[in-house]
């Protein structure tokens, strides 16, 4: 069946943009992965080096889609390879903070950090008005996908209202 294929061959399918997305994934899975880390673990060691080494916890959270219960996985198997430390945002008692090590540095150093510079350099490889086009078009995409989303929700929102009070 047509609708089965996983890629699509005309440029008006959004398929064919999944396909990219999930190629995009795994790449970084696989990354991940020979980094010995989860997915959601490289996602957060990323983060907390592009954060200049100590970052919120809550701002983790918020950063990504993953279940809390899934970074704080992520954050004790870190914690207990020794690349991060846990400690308090200043003046709280509840705000923690994720910090890299000294391992957690050198781990940057090898695996997050040359991650980073391959992105930039792909992503410069592009001209500027290239970059700026890939940028603009994947906002408006992205809102656009938001909207409709959203309104699915509604809707979906609306018809289990009603439906509970039958």
């Amino acid at each position: 069946m047509e609708q089965d294929r996983p890629c699509a061959e005309e440029p008006n399918d959004p398929r064919e943009l999944d396909c990219m997305y999930k190629e995009a994934d795994r790449v970084y899975y696989l990354f991940a992965r020979d980094c010995g880390l989860s997915t959601c673990a490289y996602w957060m060691l990323y983060d907390v080096e592009r954060a200049g080494g100590t970052v919120e916890m809550r701002v983790l959270s918020d950063s990504w889609a993953y279940s809390k219960q899934t970074i704080n996985s992520a954050i004790k198997a870190m914690e207990a390879k020794g690349l991060i430390e846990l400690g308090f945002v200043e003046g709280s008692r509840r705000n923690k903070t994720v910090s890299l090590t000294e391992a957690g540095e050198a781990f940057a150093d090898r695996y997050i950090r040359p991650a980073q510079q391959a992105e930039r350099r792909a992503f410069c490889s592009l001209t500027p008005q290239e970059r700026r086009a890939l940028l603009d078009h994947a906002r408006a995409y992205t809102n656009a996908l938001v909207a409709e989303m959203n309104r699915i929700r509604a809707t979906a929102a609306e018809r289990n209202g009603k439906g509970e009070d039958a």
